[in-house]
C-alpha cells in the first residue's frame, strides 16, 4: 500500500510547482493599480499551492523509502520540499494576516527560490545530476555526443572488454534505475565492485557461467514479464548487445583484460567487429509535404479502383494519395495515364512484383511529387533508371530484386532527396557497396542479407523422426 501511495507522488508534485509559481506572479502583478483585482485570489492559489504541496512532499517520502536513490540527494530534495510546503502556508498566513510577523518580500522570494531548487534536485533524482546543463554542455562543447552513446571502438582487439566493450551498453540501457542516483533492487551498475556485488537479491553475474547468471536471465525474459530488465518501456538492449555481455560473463566478466585476451568464438567474432563501425542511421522520412493541395479527380480515382488498383489517403484530412498495385500485377498504359492525371497528389506508389519495365519508366517521371517508389521484383534495368532523375522529391526507392547494377545506381546520386534506397537481390556486388555510399553520402542504402547471431542460451528443439509412410 504505501508503495503505491509513493507511486503518486509524480502527479502531485507538478500541481503546486504551477500552483505556486503563478501565486507568486499574481502577488507581483497587484502591486500596480490595474491588477488589484487580483489581490483576493492570491490568498486561495497560495493555500491549494501549499496542500498540495505538502500531499507532494509526503507521497515523495513515502516514495524515497519504498525505493532505492542517491541517499543524499533524496534527503535534501525531501527537506527542500518539505520548506517549500511550510514558506507556502507562512505565505499564505502573512497574505490572510498583514500583522503576521514576517517580512512578505523575503517569504515571496524564498519561496521562488525553493521551488526552483526543489525542482532542480527533483531532476536530478529523476533524470541525472546534469540534466539541466547538459543540454549547455551539448551546446558549448566540442563533443556534442551525450557520454552514455556508444561510440565505435577504433581498434576492437586492443579495447578493454570491460570498460570498452560492455559497460557502455549497462551505461545506455541500465543506469537510469541502476546507476549513482537511483538503484532499484540495492544494486548499483555504474560502479564495477558494486556491480559483482549485486543487491538486495544476491549477486547478479557468476563470472564464467553467463546462463546462471540472474542479469542474463532478466535480460532473456519476455519484455512482458514483470521481472524482464530494462523494463518494456525502457530503451532495449539489441540481440547483439547480449550476446557482447553473454560473451564477457562466459569468459570470467573480468574488469581488467583486453577483448584479444579473452576467447573469441566464431559466433562473437563479427559482433565485435562491428563495434568498430558506427552504427548506421536510418534516416526518418518526412515525406508528406506541408503543403495542402487540392482534391484529385475523383473520377480518375474511381477508374483506378475499378481496375483493382487500391488508392488511399496518406493520411486523414489530406488529399495527398497512396497508390498501391498490390492486387493487380498488370499495369496497363491506360493505369499509368491515370496515374498522371494524379501527379499533383500521388506521393506514394507501390508497383512491386508488377510487369513495369524500363519502357512505363518515363510515364512514371512525370509524377514529379513521388516520395516512395516501390519497384521491387519488376523488370526494371539500368537501361531504365535514368529517367527518375526527374523525381526530385523522391526520398525512398526500393529496387529489391531487380536486375540493376552499380552503374545504374550510380546514376541517382542526383537525386537530391533520396535518403533510402534497398538493393537487395540485385546485380549489385557486395565489392561495389562501398564505393555506392561514397557516391550517395546522405543515402541509407539497405543491402539486405541480414545474419541475427545466436546466442548460447537460444534453444533449439530436437524433435524424433517419425517414419512417414
Amino acid at each position: 500500500m504505501s508503495e503505491l501511495i509513493g507511486h503518486l507522488h509524480p502527479a502531485f508534485v507538478h500541481l503546486p510547482i504551477g500552483i505556486l509559481l503563478i501565486a507568486l506572479l499574481m502577488q507581483w502583478l497587484a502591486r500596480k493599480e490595474k491588477y488589484k483585482a487580483l489581490q483576493p485570489a492570491i490568498p486561495i492559489a497560495l493555500l491549494f499551492g501549499a496542500i498540495t504541496a505538502l500531499f507532494s512532499a509526503i507521497t515523495g517520502y513515502i516514495l524515497s523509502i519504498t525505493d532505492e536513490y542517491h541517499k543524499t540527494l533524496v534527503t535534501w530534495h525531501m527537506w527542500m520540499g518539505f520548506a517549500t510546503t511550510l514558506i507556502a502556508f507562512m505565505l499564505y498566513a502573512k497574505e490572510k494576516n498583514p500583522q503576521f510577523g514576517v517580512n512578505k518580500k523575503l517569504l515571496s522570494i524564498g519561496l521562488l527560490v525553493l521551488v526552483f531548487v526543489t525542482g532542480h534536485l527533483g531532476g536530478s533524482l529523476t533524470h541525472g545530476s546534469d540534466y539541466y546543463t547538459r543540454p549547455l554542455a551539448d551546446i558549448f562543447s566540442s563533443d556534442t555526443v551525450s557520454t552514455a552513446t556508444i561510440k565505435p571502438i577504433p581498434n576492437v582487439q586492443e579495447a578493454y572488454a570491460y570498460s570498452d566493450v560492455v559497460k557502455p551498453i549497462l551505461a545506455t540501457k541500465c543506469y537510469g534505475c541502476h546507476g549513482p542516483n537511483k538503484q532499484k533492487g540495492g544494486l548499483r551498475m555504474d560502479d564495477s565492485l558494486r556491480l559483482m556485488e549485486g543487491g538486495k537479491d544476491g549477486i547478479v553475474i557468476e563470472p564464467g557461467k553467463a546462463d546462471a547468471s540472474e542479469m542474463i536471465k532478466r535480460l532473456m525474459l519476455p519484455p512482458d514479464d514483470d521481472d524482464h530488465m530494462p523494463p518494456k518501456e525502457k530503451s532495449q538492449p539489441t540481440a547483439e548487445q547480449i550476446a557482447l555481455i553473454h560473451w564477457w560473463i562466459d569468459n570470467g566478466a573480468n574488469l581488467s583484460k583486453k577483448v584479444k585476451e579473452l576467447d573469441q568464438p566464431e559466433k562473437i567474432k563479427p559482433v565485435l567487429l562491428a563495434l568498430q563501425k558506427a552504427p548506421e542511421v536510418k534516416h526518418e522520412l518526412t515525406d508528406v509535404p506541408k503543403v495542402p493541395v487540392e482534391q484529385a479527380d475523383v473520377a480518375v480515382i474511381q477508374k483506378l479502383k475499378n481496375d483493382s488498383v487500391v488508392v488511399l489517403p496518406v493520411a486523414q484530412n489530406s488529399n495527398y494519395l497512396s497508390v498501391n498495385f498490390v492486387t493487380d500485377s498488370v499495369v496497363s498504359k491506360e493505369d499509368l495515364q491515370l496515374l498522371t492525371q494524379l501527379k499533383k497528389q500521388l506521393i506514394w506508389l507501390n508497383l512491386a512484383n508488377t510487369n513495369m519495365a524500363d519502357t512505363s519508366l518515363p510515364m512514371i517521371a512525370q509524377l514529379t511529387n513521388l516520395t516512395r517508389l516501390h519497384l521491387e521484383n519488376t523488370f526494371v534495368t539500368d537501361k531504365g533508371l535514368p529517367q527518375l532523375k526527374n523525381l526530385s522529391n523522391l526520398q525512398y526507392l526500393n529496387l529489391v530484386g531487380t536486375k540493376i547494377t552499380s552503374q545504374g545506381v550510380i546514376q541517382l546520386k542526383s537525386l537530391p532527396r533520396l535518403q533510402q534506397l534497398y538493393l537487395y537481390k540485385t546485380n549489385v556486388k557486395s565489392k561495389e557497396f562501398a564505393a555506392l555510399k561514397t557516391a550517395l553520402p546522405k543515402t541509407y542504402i539497405d543491402t539486405g542479407g541480414y545474419v541475427v547471431p545466436t546466442l548460447a542460451s537460444d534453444t533449439t528443439e530436437v524433435k524424433a523422426k517419425t517414419n512417414e509412410y
